[in-house]
Formats: C-alpha cells, structure tokens, sequence
C-alpha cells in the first residue's frame, strides 16, 4: 500500500506569525508550553532526541525524508496556503523541490480556509481571509504549482497532477476555477489536474470535477449529528462557566477511546475511488488548552488493526494503480496525531507502516 503522510510546514519562523504570535513563534511554542490535564496525560509531547527542528534548514526536511523512506512511507502530503496571491508557509516545499537528489514523492494539499486567532478561542478575529478571485488569480495559482506539477517526485494519475481540495464548498465558482485549470494543465502537457476531495464531515462533495476522495481523519468521524452538537455546546458553555466561577481548568469535551473512533470510521460508506484516512489518536491541547479534543492514543495493536482494515477498504474500492492510504500525520505534533518518533512511542507507529508498505 502506497502511505502518503499530510505534512505540516509549520516549523519555522515567518513574518507574519512574529507579528501575529510574537517573535520566534512556530509551532514549537504551542508543544513545549502544552500541560496535564489528569494523570498520565501525555503532554507536552516530546521528539525523540529533543530534535525540535527547523523547516528552513534544508538539512532537517532531509533527515525527515530519511526517515520517512525507511519505514516505507511513499511520500508527502504538504499543506499549501494561498491567499489571493500570497502565499504562506512555502519554504519548506520550495526547499524540497529545488533539492533534485531528494528522491520521495510528494503532492499538495490547499489548505483554502481562512487564518483566525483559533488558538486563543478569537474564532472570528481573521489574521488573514481566504478569498477566490477570477480567472486571472486562478491563472496565476496555477502557474505556482506548473514547477512543482513537472517534478517528476510529483504524484500524478494518469498524467495528472493530483491536487486535493480542503474545502471545496468554501470555493466561489468553482467549476470555473476548476475548468481554468485543466485548460492550462492540458497546454503544458498534462491530461488534466487529478482534484482530490477532502472527506471532513458526513457529507461528500458529488461534484464532477472530483476524480477522488481521501477521508480526513479523526475529523470526519467526530464530526457529530445536529443534535449532539447543540449538546456538546452545552457542556462546553457549562465547564467554562464552572471553571471560571471556581477558577478550575476542567477539560470541556469527554476523552474518547481511539476504538470508538476508528469504529465509526471503518463503517463509513464512502464513494468509488476513496483513498482510506488513518491517525494516531488526536490531542490538540496544546492549542486550544481546555477547549481541546482528545482522542487516546492507539496501541500498536489498535493502530495495526485500523491500518489493516483501511488497506482492505483501500483496494476494494479503488484500481490497481491507484491505491493509496493518508496518514494525518507526519508532523502534526500540536494536535497529537504524528508519525515522527517521541519519547513515548519512538518508532512504534512508523514500524506498523512499514509492514503493508508498497
């Protein structure tokens, strides 16, 4: 099985993050600063050998890519960010690209939703909106991915780049965007732009110019019915009350056992040509303090036994050629759920992979 890992660019100063989160802010911050909040929580998080590296050195996104390939990862998701023209977050893939002796495949996953102060509970004070544009904004977002879209470590389907969409709903004129798009990829010698559907919530996208879907996960299976949301709501609008009158850090949402979770997402019906979505349990405390989620940790057997029945799901549902699971994530250290060796599990999650790795 063909294991792609989202990736994270995180790691590294930008202007815009100092001004935004204070001078040397990178996610780094968020992980060192993350506390218990009950026995035996794993927090904060710790890489294996302290190695807190830095995207802007070329020598650590090899050591990753190293890493990554020995344990039979077959490449990188990375998250792209493009705001109407400006872009975020590209160093370290731009590194990557101009490294030809790096030999590992990777793609791109547009991140199209807007930056807001999420982490310290602003939801609706934006740092930076997701706009759409015309034509020629589309145009110009094209001719950014045509270099990466000509790597030949590029991953393509059939002479297509492929290209997943986060959130494809948010998308004014979409089909149009979409049309321009492939009308360019066909000038410059491609079939066309192999689009990938990000599978978050209980809804799918039936849009045409979908060739795939890739499950999100956990988020797709968290995602609550109406009902228990309002619920959820309620208990968390309740602990903040309590903890602000008692001055207590009460966690506001219930842990929930990594099984409950792969449960409901191996019985998620998916359409043809869906790509399997795995994770390593999920705890994003760190960012969201006592508003955070947490999904335990899998043991290596429960995380072996998602991964085994996500390839089955995997290869009935998809061609030979075209088969592939997502792993959320290689970097994802401010959400709990990361391939990267620590000081709790060290390799343990990245030897499973390597056993049904392609």
């Amino acid at each position: 099985m063909k294991f792609v890992a989202f990736y994270l660019p995180q790691y590294h100063e930008i202007p815009e993050n100092n001004e935004w989160w204070g001078n040397g802010f990178t996610d780094w911050v968020n992980v060192k600063k993350a506390k218990k909040f009950f026995p035996n929580h794993n927090q904060p998080r710790i890489p294996l050998d302290d190695w807190y590296y830095d995207l802007s050195n070329e020598e650590d996104i090899i050591k990753q890519i190293d890493i990554a390939k020995k344990y039979g990862v077959y490449g990188f998701c990375f998250y792209h960010y493009w705001f109407h023209g400006k872009l975020l977050l590209q160093k370290p893939v731009e590194i990557f690209r101009q490294n030809k002796n790096i030999k590992f495949n990777y793609c791109f996953s547009w991140a199209n939703e807007p930056w807001a102060r999420t982490w310290d509970g602003k939801n609706r004070e934006y740092l930076i909106k997701q706009e759409y544009g015309d034509e020629k904004d589309w145009a110009s977002h094209f001719y950014y991915f045509l270099p990466f879209f000509k790597d030949e470590r590029y991953i393509k389907i059939d002479n297509m780049p492929m290209l997943l969409i986060y959130k494809a709903a948010s998308i004014t004129d979409f089909d149009d965007m979409v049309h321009c798009w492939n009308d360019l990829a066909l000038k410059h010698g491609f079939s066309g732009v192999y689009l990938v559907n990000t599978l978050r919530d209980n809804s799918v996208n039936d849009n045409k110019n979908f060739l795939a879907h890739v499950e999100f996960e956990p988020a797709r299976s968290l995602f609550p019915p109406k009902m228990t949301l309002w619920k959820n709501r309620i208990r968390r609008y309740s602990v903040l009350a309590y903890n602000k009158i008692f001055k207590k850090n009460l966690l506001c949402n219930p842990i929930i056992p990594f099984n409950k979770i792969a449960k409901e997402s191996l019985s998620k019906g998916n359409p043809r040509n869906t790509y399997g979505g795995v994770f390593m349990g999920w705890d994003n405390t760190p960012r969201k303090n006592q508003l955070g989620t947490i999904v335990h940790q899998p043991s290596r057997q429960e995380f072996e036994n998602f991964v085994k029945r996500k390839i089955e799901s995997v290869r009935v549902n998809n061609d030979e050629n075209n088969q592939f699971v997502f792993i959320n994530a290689w970097n994802e250290w401010a959400e709990g759920t990361y391939l990267e060796p620590d000081t709790e599990n060290k390799y343990a999650y990245l030897e499973i992979l390597s056993k049904y790795s392609k």
